[in-house]
């Protein structure tokens, strides 16, 4: 069920009514796997917004666990409250719903949203999520014929739930990632899947695709056979305008390019193949472009794409995606309005993504220290009790790195409306991808090896690109600035589904002390309760849980070897 009202000629409310569900009969690689769809539909059903408009979902669900949906790079400004991560929201317990409303103020673009707990992701419950321009806001390219959205990601072998149980266990496993689907489909002319995604045009018209890396782990290189792309946008921000024979789309990221249908009429493969990694037996995501007078089918060898371990092209690449600086994109004045080069930074973040062992399990690491999840979200224990018993602010060493590997909940303070400078470094032997709900991060670096502060002299200050989601290479940094003007509770994190499940993520709690609502809206009326607030052992719970976490401040005062703390 979908229904506007108008607010005059600013915004709308949409509504919309999901019913979460498993599905054995879709196959997308032929094997009996549950498939997690929204009103029976995998994909997921497109959210088709326009800039502040605000929208009201209304989750049903009917899995036989917890579920929470979040929207990958929807802001929510001054309302982490319906950011959809544990950190922030109770579950939706099975045979329960809740609506989530929230505002897609002041954006445009392409994301997605996806089940954010319990390695859901891994089983499909994603969709599209699309916030376009007012029409008082010009865009800067011409008006394409039709618009497409394409989701694509690699797929697991194994149901969700027994790959859980693997890359959890005593010896970790990678995820069986073989397949790439596009729109939830196998692959074109293949003897696996469920038919393959195809996507009509006509001679001589402009089409844009809005592209997303939904997967779990691989990042792929994408390209049109015999057709140039011109890449205008990336997660809200309008791109400078470069022409692309491919394009990589790493973990949790979203492109849009433009293409011309100016080729015969036929058919062409659209074509997703894994990069940055050099496993042999990975299948390739193939589609059709189908011109409509087309009476010939795709023929001949995929078109060719770059070195799958071609670093320098994929990094270069990435480097050359900058800012449009004289076009608006949410508002009238041009985006270069908003630039960095003469920012103070009031904070800087040096996080270093690894993985450890932990009474004979691996989790992964942020400076050594494995995020563990409590039962009570984060931003209810800041509300209803200052953090007591769940939390305790600014004990996790944001630039170091313990000597010795503990587990914790812990949150790192951000200053409101100040600048943070965050150091993402890779010591994975595979590609990692790192997003920051709340926030666009400004990109203004790449580099291979350790980062030192003499190497802020080789950032890009003048037009860096902004988005939410960033790439960091094998044993490389990528560095980026946020301006933390959005107060609440904010979850950052690894895009890798492993990795995130097992632990590499914190979160930043921007704070305002002002109570005024115009800053931070508060909870919402219809507010879900759980963990140390959802019974009449409150008290006591919190001040157990208390006690653990001051054994852990003294465990990262004296960098000793931390038992594991399950709260």
């Amino acid at each position: 069920m979908l229904v506007f009202l108008s607010f005059g000629t600013d915004a709308a409310d949409i509504f919309l009514e999901w019913n979460v569900s498993l599905d054995w009969n879709i196959k997308p690689i032929t094997i009996d796997q549950p498939v997690i769809t929204i009103n029976g539909m995998f994909p997921g059903p497109l959210i088709n917004t326009t800039t502040n408009d605000v929208v009201h979902v209304n989750v049903f669900n009917n899995l036989d666990e917890p579920l929470l949906m979040t929207w990958n790079g929807i802001q929510q400004r001054l309302n982490s409250w319906q950011d959809g991560v544990s950190g922030t929201n109770c579950p939706i317990g099975p045979g329960k719903n809740w609506t989530y409303e929230f505002q897609v103020k002041d954006q445009i673009g392409s994301f997605f949203y996806f089940p954010s707990i319990n390695f859901q992701r891994a089983a499909g419950g994603f969709g599209p999520l699309r916030v376009n321009n007012r029409n008082v806001i010009l865009v800067p390219f011409p008006k394409p014929q039709e618009e497409f959205d394409l989701l694509i990601g690699d797929w697991n072998e194994l149901p969700y739930k027994d790959t859980r149980k693997l890359v959890g266990g005593p010896s970790i496993q990678r995820a069986r990632a073989r397949y790439i689907l596009i729109n939830g489909k196998g692959s074109y002319n293949s003897s696996w899947g469920n038919g393959h995604e195809s996507i009509q045009v006509e001679q001589g018209k402009l089409y844009r695709l809005r592209i997303s890396n939904v997967g779990t782990e691989l990042s792929f290189n994408f390209r049109i056979q015999s057709h140039e792309m011109v890449l205008v946008e990336t997660e809200g921000s309008y791109t400078n305008q470069i022409v692309l024979d491919s394009l990589d789309v790493h973990v949790g990221q979203s492109y849009s390019v433009l293409f011309t249908a100016n080729q015969q009429d036929s058919d062409y493969y659209i074509v997703a193949t894994p990069t940055q990694i050099n496993t042999p037996g990975l299948n390739d995501g193939v589609a059709v472009l189908h011109y409509a007078n087309s009476n010939s089918q795709a023929s001949g060898p995929l078109p060719p794409g770059p070195n799958s371990m071609d670093r320098n092209f994929s990094v270069n690449q990435a480097k050359s995606i900058r800012w449009n600086m004289t076009t608006g994109a949410a508002r009238p004045n041009p985006q270069g309005t908003f630039n960095v080069t003469n920012v103070t930074i009031s904070q800087n973040f040096v996080l270093h993504a690894s993985e450890m062992m932990f009474n004979g399990t691996h989790n992964f690491t942020v400076n050594n220290v494995s995020y563990l999840t409590p039962s009570t979200p984060l931003k209810l224990a800041d509300f209803l009790a200052n953090g007591s018993g769940v939390y305790q602010p600014d004990i996790f060493p944001v630039d170091s790195i313990l000597q010795e590997a503990v587990q914790g909940t812990f949150v790192a303070s951000g200053i409101h409306k100040g600048w943070i400078e965050i150091i993402f470094k890779n010591d994975h032997s595979f590609m990692d991808s790192w997003h920051l709900d709340g926030f666009g991060f400004y990109v203004v670096g790449f580099g291979d090896g350790d980062w030192s502060p003499s190497s802020r002299s080789s950032y890009n200050l003048l037009d860096p690109v902004v988005r939410s989601t960033v790439q960091v290479y094998p044993d490389g940094w990528t560095a980026v600035y946020a301006f933390l003007d959005n107060p609440g509770m904010w979850n950052l994190r690894s895009q890798r589904l492993q990795n995130w499940y097992l632990g590499e993520e914190m979160y930043i709690r921007v704070f305002d002390p002002d109570n005024n609502t115009a800053k931070e809206r508060p909870p919402p009326d219809n507010l879900l309760r759980c963990g140390l607030f959802s019974s009449s052992s409150t008290r006591v719970l919190v001040s157990m849980a208390s006690l653990l976490f001051l054994a852990f401040n003294l465990v990262l005062q004296t960098n000793q070897e931390l038992p594991l703390l399950f709260l």
